[in-house]
């Protein structure tokens, strides 16, 4: 297999809309019809139904981490499985299935990271766990996770091309947190278990 047939595979499998497969399953309505309008777990949460909200954290990570894993046991380097990992999340950002309007991406950048290093993983999760906790803000997390990402890489893996691919996931995370930078600096940012957009 070629890298740029590795590379589409990986897009098309990040494409996956697991925030519309999982409302569907447990009979709910379209998550981009309210709350933020996002397709991700944190506005299926808003919808009350735990379990179609971890059935969507669940699968959106999933998909991160096997398209990295895949791609090593096909006998690509890690940063070509890095790669990999990269296109699945802009796949998730940029779905094909609902004309290139995604996610946010936070729950396929961590299955990404656990593909390549469960320690950046873990690193990132930590961060977000903290920041969201002491601040109840889910998008204040995800930018410090983003942050993390970049830094826990290169401290542990040093100087190597796989830093490249954590810089730029990081970089298309922030942006597209953009919106809720700017709520975050007016103050008027829902916190976690509001019905606010986030």
């Amino acid at each position: 297999m070629s890298v740029l047939l590795l590379l589409v595979a990986a897009y098309l499998l990040g494409s996956i809309p697991f925030a519309l497969v999982s409302s569907r399953l447990f009979g709910l309505q379209d998550p981009r019809s309210y709350g933020s309008g996002n397709p991700g777990a944190t506005n299926v949460l808003r919808s009350g139904n735990k379990a179609a909200a971890a059935f969507t954290l669940i699968g959106d990570c999933v998909k991160g981490w096997v398209a990295v894993s895949i791609a090593l046991k096909l006998g690509f380097t890690a940063p070509e499985a890095a790669l990999a990992g990269f296109a699945a999340f802009l796949g998730h950002v940029f779905t094909i299935f609902l004309r290139f309007n995604g996610g946010k991406g936070v729950a396929t950048a961590l299955g990404v990271l656990a593909g390549i290093d469960w320690r950046i993983a873990l690193a990132c999760l930590g961060a977000w766990l903290l920041i969201a906790a002491a601040s109840r803000y889910s998008s204040a997390g995800s930018l410090g996770a983003a942050i993390v990402s970049p830094i826990a890489g290169y401290l542990l893996l040093g100087a190597n091309p796989v830093i490249a691919v954590l810089l730029a996931m990081s970089a298309v995370l922030i942006w597209r947190h953009a919106a809720n930078i700017q709520r975050l600096l007016a103050g008027t940012e829902g916190r976690l278990g509001s019905s606010k957009k986030s």
